[in-house]
């Protein structure tokens, strides 16, 4: 056993719970990882199937042969860079719990925005609305929406069967199962009917700048949630496109409806040109909690918007 109750191999089944915890944040500080003591308790609490408080009333007991083989293996997957998510399989959105895959991308806090700016639409939350969320990935959006909308349905499309099959488990999970359908589709060629709110966080990194990511998105994250193609606007060009529809097809939006995007932090002003150009006549931006410009929603579709004629 070496100092702090660490033995070659990892973690000492003896080591009590509280010192293994300080142990991990000592370590991921030294690696220089940010939020260290966050995410060294995310693991512990995990690995040891333990609440916040029953740590505290039991900090000095023994992390145990388990315990300590568990927490060991997600502190090496932490110090490899593996973000915390990937490790835990789940994250919090919304106030809900989420399960993740590969083909997922993780729930981050900015693209809670889009759920603000959807509920901000129709804030009685009592009309039958239906919901299209475009690349659904683990369905947060689509279900954390249904979950404040108790009489709206939804689809949510992804070309991924794998994150579909996710995104199904989770609108179960979180009891909005029977008012969610998932589609397999790339965009809206799968789809028909007119929607109230059309959604989508696409992906809209651009191609060029995909190397220089952070080692947690570049290798963790699925590509196809990534690339947003030459300029990062390719995504978004392409479902405006789909949903204004065109002389042989009606368009996938009501005429008063919205579709409201996720944007990266420079691209807002950008995705509203393109809007305009479609025939949207009211737009809108709505910035996260860091101040940047997060959420485009458009609105107003014009008839030149559908088919061409003013």
């Amino acid at each position: 056993m070496t100092e702090g109750g660490m033995t070659g191999d990892g973690i000492d089944p003896l080591l009590p719970r509280s010192q293994a915890l300080r142990h991990a944040v000592m370590a991921f500080s030294e690696a220089g990882i940010d939020g260290a003591a966050g995410d060294a308790r995310f693991l512990l609490l995990h690995t040891l199937g333990i609440t916040q408080t029953e740590l505290v009333l039991s900090g000095a007991e023994p992390i145990g042969a388990q315990g300590a083989m568990r927490f060991g293996e997600a502190m090496r997957r932490r110090l490899a860079g593996e973000p915390v998510a990937r490790i835990l399989g789940e994250w919090e959105f919304w106030g809900l719990p989420f399960i993740l895959n590969a083909a997922t991308l993780v729930p981050r806090p900015d693209t809670e925005t889009v759920v603000e700016a959807a509920l901000a639409l129709h804030p009685t939350r009592d009309r039958p609305l239906r919901l299209l969320d475009l690349g659904t990935g683990s369905g947060c959006i689509l279900v954390s929406l249904l979950s404040e909308w108790p009489h709206a349905f939804g689809i949510g499309l992804d070309r991924s069967h794998e994150a579909l099959a996710c995104a199904r488990t989770n609108a179960r999970t979180n009891g909005v199962g029977r008012r969610a359908a998932f589609v397999a589709g790339d965009w809206c060629s799968a789809l028909g009917k007119p929607f109230d709110v059309i959604l989508s966080n696409p992906p809209y990194i651009p191609s060029g700048t995909i190397p220089a990511l952070a080692h947690e998105v570049r290798c963790h994250d699925p590509l196809g949630a990534l690339d947003g193609g030459e300029d990062g606007l390719s995504a978004y060009r392409r479902i405006v496109a789909e949903v204004i529809g065109s002389c042989e097809r009606r368009p996938l939006l009501d005429p008063e409806g919205a579709l409201v995007f996720e944007v990266g932090h420079d691209q807002a002003e950008d995705v509203l040109t393109i809007g305009r150009a479609a025939g949207f006549t009211r737009t809108s931006v709505r910035r996260d909690l860091a101040g940047h410009a997060r959420v485009v929603t458009l609105s107003g579709l014009s008839t030149m918007g559908n088919d061409g004629e003013s």
